[in-house]
């Protein structure tokens, strides 16, 4: 099947088959799996265009849905964190589309910043893992892990389900909640600035941000990952929204540009990922967050590493 847009020869099976293998995995972390289908379009189906950006957003907009119905149908959902992530990413959006098109259309040396700072994240959550701090920290987590295990069997044997997330508080400087009798508090600027930046880089590839936000809520703001997965995903549909309208819109004032996402194959991947991303979340709190963890760290090193690497080859 040819795509104009991306000037490519693909079979139609491909796109929805990938995606689906990819979001499955990644949505039980908070990420969408577009910034894994960056480099499999551009290394693998040889879509280098600039509009392969907004091809990866259009992708989100269609797979995340099912992933934050799953969240908000059970009770996960921080919304006020959430809506902090989407004010503080937006701005970054259209401030990464038109650097994309007008000073980046070459992503390599982009692609090796992106790579450090994902290698940065990566790595920090392998120490974490490999080495938990010792003290209230470790021992907060391992009864925080008890309390969800508990719930969880109270949860199957009534067949009810119990709510996971309770908001205490928010205001312009603090996001506090409670989840599984947890409390977790956590400051709304610095929430705020990281959207900002991780906007500016999904605005210029297209990765939605879920990569870069969910660790390091993790990792630096020692947020569980059972509560940050919605959040994140709904962040960044809400900027892949803007961000192919934007896209769209700036696309005549560049016409020797492909600027504008291949609505067909944007769907296709789409189709997978809707499908990919429901059972990922169904399935993620069935999943040990250490587990999860695990296989976020693993993916964004690995990402991070074919990007560095690339940029020198």
């Amino acid at each position: 099947m040819h795509f104009a847009v991306a000037g490519i020869e693909v079979s139609p099976w491909l796109p929805p088959l990938v995606a689906f293998g990819i979001s499955f995995f990644t949505s039980m972390g908070g990420v969408s799996g577009a910034f894994l289908l960056l480099p499999f379009q551009v290394s693998v189906l040889g879509y280098t265009n600039p509009s392969v950006s907004a091809t990866n957003q259009l992708f989100n907009i269609v797979a995340i849905p099912s992933g934050v119905y799953r969240y908000i149908r059970e009770g996960r959902m921080v919304w006020p964190l959430t809506w902090v992530v989407v004010l503080g990413t937006l701005p970054g959006v259209f401030a990464g589309a038109i650097i994309r098109v007008q000073w980046l259309p070459n992503p390599s040396h982009f692609k090796l910043f992106a790579g450090c700072v994902l290698l940065y994240i990566g790595v920090r959550m392998v120490r974490d893992l490999l080495n938990p701090k010792p003290g209230s920290k470790a021992e907060a987590e391992k009864r925080f892990q008890a309390l969800v295990t508990a719930h969880r069997k109270k949860a199957a044997q009534s067949r009810e389900p119990l709510p996971a997330v309770r908001v205490l508080g928010w205001n312009l400087s603090r996001v506090s909640y409670e989840f599984y009798g947890e409390r977790f508090d956590v400051s709304a600027p610095g929430i705020f600035a990281l959207s900002l930046v991780v906007g500016i880089v999904g605005g210029v590839y297209g990765i939605g941000g879920g990569a870069i936000i969910a660790p390091f809520f993790v990792s630096v703001f020692g947020l569980p990952i059972y509560t940050v997965a919605g959040a994140a995903l709904m962040g960044t549909f809400v900027t892949s929204v803007f961000g192919v309208a934007f896209y769209q819109i700036i696309a005549p004032f560049y016409p020797a540009q492909s600027v504008a996402p291949d609505w067909m194959l944007g769907l296709l991947f789409g189709v997978g990922g809707m499908v990919g991303m429901y059972l990922g979340a169904r399935c993620q709190k069935f999943v040990p967050a250490k587990v999860i963890k695990w296989g976020l760290a693993g993916v964004i090193v690995y990402t991070a590493g074919s990007y560095v690497i690339g940029f020198f080859l």
